[in-house]
């Protein structure tokens, strides 16, 4: 790596990972109740007694992190798509993994007693594991050439999948009852109100391993815009950074969904915005897009909590008033 991109990609990382370390350092304090830092970490007084403390500690910080690992995980894993796919409209749920998070969920919702594992609730559980299987179907049908995947199957695959396991959802609400029709409908549309910090420390080994193979990544992301065979001339293993990314790409969008729902336009918004700022450079774009999409999901997370006090809005709905008009943008931008 030369002198002058070693330079861009730390000047990256400080840049950007300020705006996320700022974002999820301020967003814990702002709400409808005001927060003392001095009274919620003032030893003196009971936890119990300790409403300060309670509202940092267990009502805005514990989504504050939930929010910067989903944010950050779907905005990586929307880059890695695009560029194995070479396909820009790419997100995290193009093949089918959210689609498969969700159908476990509305399962375990639906017609699982309110069990867990291992302290884990039983619908982040059954969500990662609809997850894992969406991801072996959609190996199995485009992993089965020795030379590599198949992009146009694997990406044929996703869309038919997700169309199919989207009706397979709809089956499942039909069977359901009010109570459960208005969770799942919330949980469809992204909740990061998690109920503790467990499946925050449970998400975070999937996410390291994801992050592990993103660092190895971004050459044969750039090489795969020219396609495989010139990727392959260059001294990559084509096959096997296929399926780096694509199981990297699958298992880090699991673990985001089954943390806070299937939030939308986050994997294909963030990349195209952060390529406008510093490039299509993958060395450069996958830190800066990991990073700006902590910062944009806590960013959202902050407006859903605030903007109609003191009801509370879905994430998923805010990311979509934005990501919308900007991606319409986008497309007029670019034409």
């Amino acid at each position: 790596m030369s002198f002058p991109l070693r330079r861009r990609v730390w000047l990256t990382f400080a840049g950007f990972g300020a705006l996320a370390v700022a974002a999820c350092v301020v967003a814990p304090l702002v709400g409808t109740t005001p927060v003392s830092l001095g009274r919620a970490f003032d030893r003196s007084i009971p936890f119990e007694a300790n409403v300060d403390a309670q509202i940092l500690f267990v009502a805005r910080l514990p989504r504050t992190l939930a929010g910067a690992i989903v944010g950050a995980a779907l905005a990586a894993a929307g880059v890695v798509l695009q560029a194995l796919l070479r396909n820009p409209l790419a997100s995290p749920f193009t093949l089918g993994v959210s689609a498969g998070a969700a159908l476990g969920a509305m399962l375990a919702i639906t017609f699982i007693p309110p069990l867990g594992l291992a302290g884990l609730p039983g619908v982040t559980v059954a969500s990662f594991a609809g997850a894992l299987g969406a991801v072996a179907v959609v190996y199995l049908l485009a992993g089965v050439r020795h030379r590599g995947l198949s992009t146009d199957v694997l990406l044929l695959a996703g869309v038919t999948l997700n169309a199919f396991l989207s009706a397979l959802i709809l089956l499942v609400q039909y069977f359901a009852d009010f109570s459960q029709t208005v969770r799942t409908v919330r949980w469809l549309m992204g909740d990061l109100d998690v109920s503790s910090y467990l499946p925050i420390v449970a998400a975070l080994p999937l996410l390291l391993v994801a992050l592990v193979a993103f660092a190895w990544l971004p050459r044969a992301l750039n090489l795969f815009a020219l396609g495989a065979e010139h990727a392959a001339a260059r001294g990559i293993d084509v096959p096997r950074a296929q399926r780096v990314a694509f199981f990297s790409a699958s298992l880090v969008t699991g673990a985001a969904v089954s943390l806070g729902g299937p939030v939308g336009f986050v994997g294909i918004v963030v990349p195209h915005l952060v390529r406008l700022m510093v490039g299509a450079d993958h060395r450069v774009v996958l830190p800066a897009a990991t990073l700006f999409g902590a910062a944009f999901l806590v960013s959202c997370d902050v407006i859903a909590r605030t903007v109609l006090a003191p009801m509370e809005l879905p994430v998923g709905i805010i990311t979509a008033l934005i990501g919308g008009p900007f991606f319409l943008w986008l497309l007029l931008r670019q034409r």
